[in-house]
């Protein structure tokens, strides 16, 4: 006895319905059983469930593009946290010869609001306090010495001159100072290859992140 299989895929599989199995069919008069197994519809996976076909690629295009602007985008905010980190970090650092006590004003000008809330606050006081309680009984060396000037300079300020903060006025303050400090740096330095120094690259960088960001505040 001989069996015989046959796979029968009509040329129109999409119009019927997916059977994936049908009665055997047994001819009389012959020994033969074929055997016939129904077309199985099959789509390809799409990008996207519920999406049209041919929206996943506009999809995509969407996403890189509202991407991009996520990540090109950058808040005033976060420059000015950028430029106080900065300007703080100047202050301590060392292989720079610059005048540091111009910093001041320029921190009280470019700090966040954050940062001056909380020096004006209760804790910023008796931090300021305690440090010039400690500065009248220790030596404290003179980068030490600008935060606590910093604290005190915002502390006494008057309203006037607080009230420059976050206008165009301040932005043009601040750019000078950075410019003068720049100015200074890469003077003492000699050239930019030199300013670039295992010693004074941290330096070097800081002087160019505040000069750069009231630049694009005042552009």
């Amino acid at each position: 006895m001989s069996i015989s299989l046959r796979l029968a895929v009509p040329p129109s599989a999409a119009a019927h319905a997916p059977t994936l199995r049908q009665p055997l069919n047994t001819r009389s008069g012959s020994n033969a059983i074929a055997t016939a197994i129904g077309p199985v519809a099959f789509q390809p996976p799409r990008a996207l469930r519920g999406a049209a076909p041919g929206a996943s690629s506009w999809w995509r295009r969407r996403g890189d593009a509202a991407l991009c602007c996520a990540s090109a985008h950058v808040s005033a905010e976060t420059m000015q946290w950028v430029s106080f980190a900065a300007a703080a970090i100047l202050m301590l650092a060392r292989g720079t010869t610059i005048q540091k006590s111009y910093l001041v004003p320029f921190i009280a000008l470019q700090a966040p609001a954050e940062v001056i809330s909380w020096i004006k606050a209760d804790y910023g006081q008796w931090t300021a306090f305690i440090g010039l309680l400690l500065r009248l009984v220790y030596f404290i060396p003179g980068e030490l010495e600008l935060p606590l000037l910093t604290m005190l300079f915002v502390s006494i300020a008057p309203h006037r001159l607080a009230s420059l903060r976050g206008t165009q006025d301040s932005v043009i303050v601040s750019l000078a100072i950075a410019a003068y400090l720049a100015l200074q740096h890469f003077t003492a330095a000699g050239s930019v290859r030199k300013a670039l120094d295992r010693g004074t690259v941290v330096a070097t960088l800081s002087v160019i992140c505040i000069t750069l960001i009231p630049l694009f505040f005042l552009l």
